[in-house]
């Protein structure tokens, strides 16, 4: 695999930490800016919605823009907006800081699946996009918990200093390492849009939305699950997390894989796969080993489907898969609220912490059944299935000026 996945996968890790580490400095943030937590989680809706609005406008806005020269403005828009944050001097400051930094996310990432999947030949495409994605589940082990560690030690600013110092390296990596690749001949913005006429581009973003919220359901109340009915202490909680991002980075490696050999069959048998661990999730949460053993097993079906859903909007966005690809992010990011939303509403209902592993279960057979449909719809026009990504072929030199 190319070097240059590397650049990719440090820039993700920096996302990923970015991302997630606002839930674990939530009271340190409160305290420090006199406001109450609940308010204090706006930060992480902040972030949220930065990504939903930038995913899609970005990436029609730099249509014509060459790759790399728009992976290095992507990542400094992200180091500006984790430098803002640090030096925010009040909570609108920080809000303002946090919606910045998660512009760049979506639009990062489609990009970096059309790059990584162009940097590689055919047969191996699904895995080099898991290898960067790989920096955000490993940003879950490693990224998170340290991040959360010195921010509750050094205070919650020298965090974002230290993520936007990350974005400074991810920037040099992506510098030396990654080729120039010429922008696609006849791209621009109507090029781009051209590529929601198909159907199966819906379908597959419909899948995304479905598929991925079952996780979120489950995943945005696994502390209470697992401290209320599983009976572990606070404490533990957060090695359990870890094991969750351990399973994530499996499942992604393998996911890639498995992509690679048959796209659809991966992702239908991972969709499959989460439903079973959902629902298994009802069963096992009731012990500490096996709750522990579930987070696992749903980190590793949660992420297996993370590389096929990619491809599977590449592969049906053909010619023009930049914008598609960044507003698939924008759908796993709505997932994300989505999933969050209906876990607590049935925990809001009187259903207790376990009904939302039921509701996830449901929402993941919803994505069997929607990628199924879209696979006879397929069949029945007789379409053939193939990525073809812009600019998806070896790197070639780009003209300078």
């Amino acid at each position: 695999m190319p070097l240059a996945l590397l650049a990719l996968a440090i820039s993700a890790f920096g996302i990923g930490t970015t991302e997630f580490v606002m839930m674990g400095l939530l009271p340190n943030v409160a305290d420090d800016l006199h406001t109450s937590i609940p308010t204090a989680g706006y930060l992480v809706s902040g972030y949220a919605l930065g990504v939903v609005i930038g995913a899609p406008l970005l990436a029609a806005l730099t249509t014509r823009m060459p790759r790399k020269a728009l992976l290095l403005m992507l990542m400094g828009l992200f180091t500006v907006g984790n430098t803002l944050s640090a030096l925010a001097p009040g909570f609108g400051w920080l809000l303002a800081g946090r919606i910045v930094a998660g512009l760049p996310h979506g639009a990062f990432f489609g990009a970096g699946a059309v790059v990584a999947a162009g940097m590689v030949d055919p047969a191996r495409r699904a895995r080099a996009v898991s290898l960067m994605i790989a920096g955000l589940t490993v940003a879950n082990i490693v990224g998170v918990p340290a991040a959360t560690l010195m921010g509750q030690h050094l205070g919650w600013r020298a965090t974002f200093l230290t993520v936007g110092v990350i974005g400074l390296v991810a920037m040099a990596s992506i510098a030396l390492l990654v080729p120039r690749m010429p922008v696609a001949p006849g791209g621009g913005l109507r090029h781009e849009l051209s590529a929601f006429r198909n159907g199966q581009v819906w379908l597959a973003l419909a899948t995304t939305i479905f598929g991925f919220a079952a996780v979120f359901t489950v995943y945005s109340y696994v502390t209470p699950l697992l401290t209320e009915v599983a009976g572990f202490g606070e404490g533990s909680v957060t090695i359990v997390l870890a094991l969750f991002g351990v399973g994530a980075t499996i499942g992604n490696l393998l996911g890639g894989r498995l992509a690679d050999r048959a796209m659809r069959p991966a992702l239908l048998g991972s969709l499959a796969a989460l439903a079973v661990v959902l629902l298994l999730f009802t069963v096992t949460a009731h012990a500490r080993w096996s709750a522990a053993l579930t987070v696992v097993l749903l980190g590793i079906a949660a992420f297996a489907a993370g590389s096929p859903l990619m491809m599977l909007v590449m592969d049906k966005a053909r010619h023009a898969p930049g914008l598609a690809s960044a507003a698939n992010q924008a759908a796993f990011n709505l997932a994300n609220a989505g999933g969050a939303w209906l876990g607590g509403f049935v925990i809001a209902r009187g259903f207790g912490y376990i009904a939302p592993a039921v509701a996830g279960a449901g929402l993941a057979v919803s994505g069997v059944a929607i990628a199924v449909g879209a696979g006879l719809l397929e069949r029945r026009t007789g379409s053939a299935s193939r990525v073809v990504a812009a600019g998806a072929v070896r790197p070639a030199p780009e003209r300078v000026g």
